[in-house]
């Protein structure tokens, strides 16, 4: 074989592995996404006159996503969990469907749950003690 046919054979084996080696870090990335949707056993709906937020609870975490009454059109929306005694976790933007979902580990304290789209709100006080 001459030196171009091993030239070639070379570059083609390097791109290949050089493309598998990309493939195998991109890969576990995607499958880390952030969740759409929350996990666990659904424990509250609060519906409000713009909207619904739904409280999921699994194990001793705590988890809440606000859905528009009218998807749509993007309008601010925003959902928030806080934990007796810890920082609120908050997800809140220009959304056309839903805000959150937001996850914190509450283990068997209580949480304060709010939730927004438009100008409709919900604000429950420190629930699932």
């Amino acid at each position: 074989m001459d030196k171009g046919g091993i030239r070639r054979r070379l570059a083609v084996c390097l791109a290949l592995v050089t493309a598998s080696g990309l493939l195998a870090i991109a890969v576990p990335a995607q499958a880390h996404a952030a969740p759409t949707r929350c996990e666990g056993r659904k424990v509250r709906t609060y519906s409000f006159s713009t909207g619904t937020l739904h409280v999921y609870k699994k194990g001793g975490y705590v988890c809440a996503v606000t859905y528009a009454k009218n998807p749509g059109r993007k309008q601010r929306m925003m959902v928030s969990v806080r934990a007796y005694r810890a920082t609120a976790v908050t997800d809140e933007g220009r959304y056309s469907r839903r805000a959150g979902p937001v996850t914190v580990h509450a283990g068997h304290r209580c949480v304060w749950v709010k939730g927004q789209v438009g100008g409709g709100s919900v604000s429950k006080g420190w629930i699932l003690c």
